[in-house]
């Protein structure tokens, strides 16, 4: 059994990075890891399978921010299954429209709803929009899923990785699988 394939009943999340030069040219590519599916996912599965009157908007972007230097000197942590946030606290977000969602039959796409979801993020020349007042380059360590639920934004999934210099004309595709 692979990473991709755990026993039916195991929610949990993949991620994979390709960085692209100005000219659409592979730089470096990551192979799949996993992310941790935080506990404000499984509140907002719960609000989906009861319904009305929980108010549930689903994925409605994907944040990314610079974390914190200090995990470039030792291999970033796991995050906790409890965090509700970026450690950055002005992260980047990729709204809902910019995001691609695909229901997956092993590795391809299916029209039906299936029990695999692969959501694309392409971060395109200057996105993000750093350098900024808050961010001194556009260094990303983390990112996360955002959800809505009763109004408010909940972090779905969360990622610590290793930092990944993205200059202003680079495209960062992130690739995320959820797994139900």
């Amino acid at each position: 059994m692979t990473e991709h394939e755990k026993p039916a009943g195991t929610l949990h999340g993949l991620y994979r990075d390709v960085l692209r030069d100005d000219r659409g040219r592979v730089v470096w590519e990551r192979d799949w890891r996993a992310n941790t599916i935080v506990g404000d996912f499984r509140r907002l599965l719960a609000g989906f399978v009861r319904g009305t009157p929980t108010s549930t908007e689903g994925i409605v972007g994907l944040r990314v921010g610079a974390g914190s230097d200090t995990w470039d000197a030792a291999p970033p942590p796991s995050p906790p299954p409890g965090t509700t946030s970026l450690v950055d606290a002005n992260p980047h977000t990729v709204p809902r429209s910019d995001l691609t969602f695909e229901y997956l039959v092993g590795g391809a796409a299916s029209a039906a709803p299936t029990n695999r979801l692969q959501i694309v993020a392409s971060l395109g020349p200057n996105v993000p929009p750093w350098p900024d007042p808050n961010h001194a380059s556009a260094t990303l360590r983390e990112f996360g899923l955002v959800g809505r639920l009763d109004g408010a934004d909940v972090l779905l999934n969360y990622v610590i990785h290793p930092a990944i210099a993205k200059d202003p004309a680079s495209t960062l595709q992130r690739t995320i699988w959820l797994v139900f």
